[in-house]
């Protein structure tokens, strides 16, 4: 089995603006030989991660594009040129492997083409590299509409956050302190062979050194742990959740916002969970249950942006996790490059708003709502708390009280950080009494 191959028919549609990897990738890894699942993993993530590079290489090293019908070849030449820039794999292993591909694909006639293209690569790596230094998708790895708003949105940061998009974001635990302390979760990874370091952030999160597969974290199937990065982790902090509150979280997928909430505040009045998609109220489902928590919340299939699932009573606390371009967290999605679009900012924008404005009128007095993306774009973010507190007298924007990221006008911003946390950003809203 050609495990560039499978990549390749891994990476087509999204070469072609269709689906996502974490659509594509799992039934190819479950098709997958088990040995060879990591190497598939690392071809399509890396492919993606340096798609623009290796598309602006490729470019470079063909005389004319591939037709619009071959981006299965496409996709496998640029698994190819990531193979020899960025693998410890033999080149002539991979220049080989690459070449019988194009076989495998029924299309043999871009075999020799493909051998000359990835051996003359071998060959003058340097200098093309070196044409291409004036190439800002090349130099800087994203979309050209991207690159430019990011340096609009942030001039005093733009390089990094690019910079940290390209890297691999660590893998961060959260302790379900219902059943252990932190202390006693280190002390069991540690027996485990696994390195940990305390959060910074989040007292309940740690730090690995190195990413491990969840069914080798001791107590993952018994609820001790979960993975969810330590931005993520705040929300559960600065909802402040008190005893004997009611509590929404709306746009809850997968869910893991609200078991944190659950895990640290089991005296709530009640805990309601939205999530407008059946699929991924499933996974809401799956990891309730996993912490034996479905009994502590209820799931509701329904739109936030609409009122049909709410009974009319007031919420203390609401969450909102907001539908977003998700560009905070581009080092573990590396396709949200490829994906997104810059006219998709605005439809997600007034579908924020949106949600934003309907939530509020099911916010109690005196109560607080956090508004939280994934996005570093202020258009989602800032922009989006301050037209609506223009708009709503009874709302008032609160400091948001974190170290981390940058103080803005309207809330606070969290740019990714190398080793730490993701691209996030929070809002605090209270409603007048």
């Amino acid at each position: 089995m050609n495990i560039r191959v499978i990549a390749a028919r891994v990476l087509e549609p999204l070469l072609s603006h269709h689906g996502s990897l974490k659509s594509t990738l799992p039934d190819a890894m479950a098709q997958c030989p088990t040995q060879d699942r990591a190497l598939l993993r690392q071809l399509c993530y890396g492919t993606l991660r340096d798609l623009y590079r290796l598309n602006a290489i490729a470019g470079a090293l063909l005389k004319r594009p591939l037709q619009a019908h071959d981006q299965d070849l496409q996709a496998l030449l640029l698994v190819g040129l990531y193979q020899l820039r960025s693998m410890r794999v033999p080149a002539h292993a991979a220049v080989s492997e690459t070449v019988e591909g194009t076989r495998e694909l029924n299309k043999a006639w871009a075999g020799k083409l493909f051998n000359a293209v990835l051996r003359r690569f071998q060959r003058e790596q340097s200098e093309i590299e070196a044409a291409l230094e004036q190439d800002e998708q090349f130099q800087y790895n994203h979309p050209l509409w991207m690159i430019d708003k990011l340096r609009h949105n942030w001039p005093d940061h733009w390089q990094t956050i690019l910079q940290q998009n390209d890297t691999q974001g660590p893998m961060t635990l959260r302790v379900n302190e219902r059943l252990l302390t932190r202390a006693e979760a280190l002390e069991s990874l540690k027996q485990n062979q696994i390195a940990a370091e305390p959060g910074q952030l989040s007292p309940q999160a740690l730090t690995l050194a190195e990413p491990v597969d969840v069914a080798k974290l001791p107590g993952f199937s018994q609820g001790h742990l979960s993975v969810q990065d330590e931005a993520a982790q705040l929300a559960c902090i600065l909802l402040d959740a008190q005893p004997g509150q009611r509590v929404l979280d709306a746009c809850a997928a997968p869910g893991g916002k609200l078991c944190h909430l659950l895990e640290t505040q089991p005296s709530l009045a009640e805990a309601i969970a939205v999530e407008m998609e059946p699929s991924r109220l499933e996974k809401v489902r799956d990891n309730l249950e996993r912490l034996k928590l479905s009994h502590e919340c209820v799931l509701h299939l329904g739109d936030a942006s609409a009122r049909d699932w709410w009974n009319g009573t007031p919420f203390d606390r609401i969450l909102i996790d907001a539908p977003c371009s998700g560009t905070g967290v581009i080092r573990r999605n590396p396709d949200i490059k490829l994906l997104r679009r810059n006219e998709d900012i605005l439809g997600l924008a007034n579908l924020q708003l949106s949600i934003l404005d309907n939530l509020w009128e099911m916010l109690a007095a005196g109560g607080r709502l956090v508004y939280a993306t994934c996005s570093i774009f202020p258009q989602e973010n800032e922009r989006i708390v301050e037209r609506f507190v223009k708009l709503h007298a009874d709302a008032k924007s609160l400091p948001v009280p974190l170290t981390c990221g940058i103080e803005r006008p309207y809330g606070r911003q969290l740019f990714p950080v190398a080793g730490e946390h993701d691209g996030f950003y929070y809002a605090i809203l209270t409603k007048d009494a």
